[in-house]
């Protein structure tokens, strides 16, 4: 991150625009809705600044300033569309230590303008560094979509409201009401045009000294996809941003944590294989602990916590303790390889099933039999299974599969360092390892209906 995003209080502030067309009419725009005192240097201006001069909103100089003169401003916008003078101005300006924004001329700015998308007094603002101000458009248009017209007006309602809450709400219930504001009915009322009937409802929660919210916390176990903060569902995120604590698993990118609210506690309680310093019992009971505290906790589990993710003993965990759970999916780490590799799962009319199985085994387990699973028209997907590659081999082979049948590995789909390696059955072992590939990775075994005529080894091939 080159530049530091920062809010920065404009009143009192002196900012000035140099220039007098269409570009120094967008930035002119953009500041009168601060209040800052804004100043336009040019000698002629386009009708829509003229007219803004003509009603008093901006103070116009029909000179362009020297050094000294432009010691006292905050800010400045630079629009004159030439070049050259740009470049002079651009001097001046950094002679005189003010931050300057260049139109159109990113390597001559020392501040960037981000696309806004106002909801007065929440704002968002979306910087390219001046690098790409159409992806910043595209965007900002996203975000126009997700936040009501409205929402600004229940912020500003719950600003007005916050010193009445403060005085008789204890800081955590306090915290349970602006979530029951802002997810709940309140913001719905206010959604649909009820704004009166929200803000009564808010007071009279504030009046009752009580933050509509149970006497116990609740518990999600939220799925965070396969890898990449941008795979976890929308329904996640909100989870993320609602908890007070989070337990995460060791595969959880750190970039998924960065949804979360700033001071949630996180916790990480993900087992590195062999050890044993947060056994599953243990997990179980610090969420239900945290829970019975009135926090708001997250379990949060790589890919789906329903695949392979002990999700059963949580929830017996959760229900025998009269606790509330929510179930939040996540996408799989097989859907995201298959889709990584550019296939689907399934084939119509060739492969019509595919198996999910572990291939990470307890110890004194018995080896699962993989090759039984592997009927035509299936297709296995094995998790974790590199490091009893040479089982799996020898299992399939002993079942009558061929060793030239192609196998697929996706070692860390989503993160940093994902590889892609294309083998065979017997080769699998040697080329696993030359390749370096080790867990987490999925295993993709393919047994159509109509195999093709011939089945030729398939030459190595690694990407990552």
């Amino acid at each position: 991150m080159k530049t530091f995003p920062m809010f920065l209080r404009m009143r009192d502030r002196d900012v000035a625009i140099f220039g007098g067309g269409e570009q120094a009419a967008q930035k002119c725009r953009l500041i009168l809705k601060s209040e800052a005192r804004l100043t336009v240097c040019w000698p002629d201006l386009d009708p829509e600044l003229a007219g803004l001069a003509a009603g008093g909103r901006i103070t116009w100089r029909r000179s362009i300033p020297q050094a000294a003169e432009m010691e006292h401003l905050s800010l400045c916008f630079i629009a004159t569309g030439c070049p050259g003078l740009d470049a002079s101005l651009h001097a001046l300006a950094e002679a005189a230590r003010v931050l300057v924004n260049v139109v159109d001329q990113p390597e001559l700015c020392e501040a960037y303008t981000p696309s806004i998308v106002d909801r007065d007094p929440v704002v968002v603002a979306i910087g390219t560094e001046g690098t790409a101000p159409v992806l910043a458009r595209q965007i900002k248009s996203r975000i126009e979509e997700l936040l009501e017209p409205g929402l600004g007006r229940l912020a500003a309602l719950a600003g007005h409201l916050r010193p009445a809450a403060a005085a008789r709400l204890a800081p955590r219930a306090r915290r349970d009401l602006w979530r029951w504001v802002f997810n709940g009915a309140p913001r719905e009322s206010h959604r649909t045009g009820a704004e009166r009937n929200a803000a009564r409802l808010i007071k009279d929660a504030i009046a009752a000294g009580v933050a509509p919210k149970a006497s116990t916390g609740t518990i999600a176990l939220v799925g965070a996809g396969p890898g990449g903060a941008d795979l976890i569902t929308l329904r996640g995120v909100q989870r993320l941003q609602e908890a007070d604590v989070i337990f995460y698993d060791r595969l959880v990118d750190t970039a998924v944590l960065e949804l979360a609210r700033r001071d949630a506690e996180r916790v990480l309680v993900g087992k590195t294989p062999g050890a044993q310093s947060w056994p599953q019992d243990r997990i179980n009971h610090v969420m239900v602990q945290a829970a019975r505290e009135g926090r708001t906790v997250v379990r949060l589990k790589c890919g789906d916590p329903a695949v392979f993710g002990r999700l059963e003993e949580e929830i017996a965990a959760i229900r025998n303790a009269g606790l509330k759970l929510e179930i939040v999916p996540g996408i799989t780490a097989a859907s995201a390889a298959a889709a990584r590799l550019e296939t689907g799962l399934t084939q119509r009319g060739a492969v019509d099933s595919v198996t999910f199985i572990s291939g990470q085994l307890r110890d004194g387990d018995a080896s699962p039999d993989w090759g039984s699973h592997l009927k035509p028209g299936t297709a296995l997907a094995i998790y974790m299974g590199v490091g009893h590659a040479a089982q799996i081999r020898d299992n399939l082979l002993a079942q009558g599969h061929l060793g030239t049948c192609p196998v697929d590995v996706v070692a860390r789909v989503g993160h940093p360092g994902e590889t892609l390696l294309t083998t065979t059955l017997a080769d699998l072992e040697g080329d696993l390892a030359h390749a370096g590939i080790t867990n987490p990775a999925i295993l993709f075994i393919r047994n159509p209906k109509q195999p093709a005529a011939a089945q030729t080894p398939i030459p190595l091939r690694v990407a990552g």
